[in-house]
């Protein structure tokens, strides 16, 4: 892919309505569950203080991702802050300079939800807003942030794209040159808020001081990639109340999960193949080896208690030109139980990826 293209396929992959259900059935389910009082207690020893503290509100921009398999699709990983969506609105247009009407609208509303529910206030409206980032201009999506930042500005707000180390805590508050930030729509990846370059914004999301979006407690109630090491065990998701439908439609949809360190070295060795391994903070597909691919020198070097192990759902095709072969996912935008928009990612490689050429987030084509 030419490095200064966007990662937008040409291509289409294809969805069964059947299919598109049963993910959004999932993200709905899943959204259902954060809220539960049982599932939040059962958490509450594990979760880091960041993501104890319940600031009022969810999180924009969650992404939901699945494989497709011949059973139906398989749910991969949740994220917070996930990336893409304005890619996948080029896929549509590529010729687009911003969000389409339709789609841009809905956006706003889930940022102007949010901050509603940050103040308790049906009418609050954010009038300063940073995006969030480290070094956000070296960041592969810089371009997608400055299209939400375009978003925000036409529709009234003043928004700017901030580094960690831009904003100044002073008078009860958070700042960038001056101006006091009301809300951040967060794109780092510390998502617990654990490193001394967010110190400062850990402190004023923890006094309230700010509306946070995503934030600590969205990441630890659904994107932890340990969350999905109990998806994957009804016998402990039937203590949270749910219904035998729900508790089924989690077995069907939930890969097993497990620590790596629940293996002996023989064992993770002999059974490689069948697993994904994880880390268990990573993002952007960063540290995650397909077993097959795995040498035994590197599997010795993996962290046990670092690493998460996942049934390995291979993921569907598409094809291409001359029949070409692309892997593909698929993405679920949402906010809370609100479905955004479903993208494909379509790559070739071990893991997903967005420098394949013709690869990238592709258009979506739904088939009875």
């Amino acid at each position: 892919m030419n490095p200064s293209s966007p990662p937008v396929s040409p291509y289409s992959a294809d969805l069964s309505c059947r299919d598109l259900r049963r993910m959004i059935r999932v993200a709905r389910l899943l959204h259902k569950l954060s809220e539960n009082p049982a599932y939040q207690g059962h958490l509450e020893s594990v979760l880091p203080a960041s993501a104890r503290f319940n600031p009022g509100h969810h999180a924009v921009m969650m992404g939901y991702d699945f494989h497709l398999a011949e059973a139906g699709p398989k749910l991969i990983e949740v994220n917070t802050n996930a990336g893409g969506i304005w890619y996948a609105n080029l896929s549509h247009d590529i010729e687009a300079t911003e969000f389409s009407g339709r789609l841009g609208s809905k956006l706003l509303k889930t940022f102007f939800d949010d901050y509603a529910r940050y103040l308790n206030d049906p009418s609050a409206r954010p009038e300063t807003l940073a995006i969030l980032d480290e070094n956000p201009a070296e960041q592969p999506l810089n371009s997608e942030m400055q299209v939400f930042a375009a978003l925000f500005k036409k529709a009234g707000i003043d928004a700017v794209i901030a580094d960690p180390a831009e904003i100044e805590a002073k008078d009860g508050g958070l700042y960038f040159a001056g101006k006091r930030i009301e809300m951040i729509y967060n794109r780092h990846c510390d998502f617990y808020l654990e490193s001394p370059a967010v110190e400062n914004i850990r402190a004023a999301y923890l006094k309230g001081r700010v509306c946070l979006s995503p934030n600590p407690r969205a990441y630890g109630l659904l994107a932890d990639k340990r969350r999905m090491m109990l998806w994957c065990q009804p016998a402990i998701m039937r203590d949270f109340g749910l219904p035998e439908a729900e508790l089924s439609i989690l077995a069907e949809t939930v890969p097993e999960t497990r620590l790596l360190a629940s293996l002996t070295p023989e064992e993770a060795w002999r059974t490689r193949k069948q697993w994904v391994f994880k880390p268990e903070t990573g993002y952007a597909s960063r540290g995650v080896y397909v077993g097959e691919k795995l040498t035994k020198h590197k599997l010795a070097e993996l962290v046990l208690d670092d690493i998460l192990i996942q049934q390995r759902i291979p993921p569907s095709l598409t094809l291409g030109e001359d029949q070409q072969a692309f892997k593909t996912d698929y993405r679920l935008f949402a906010y809370r139980d609100r479905i955004l928009g479903v993208s494909a990612r379509i790559y070739q490689g071990q893991v997903t990826n967005l420098r394949t050429q013709n690869g990238g987030f592709a258009k979506v084509r739904l088939i009875a």
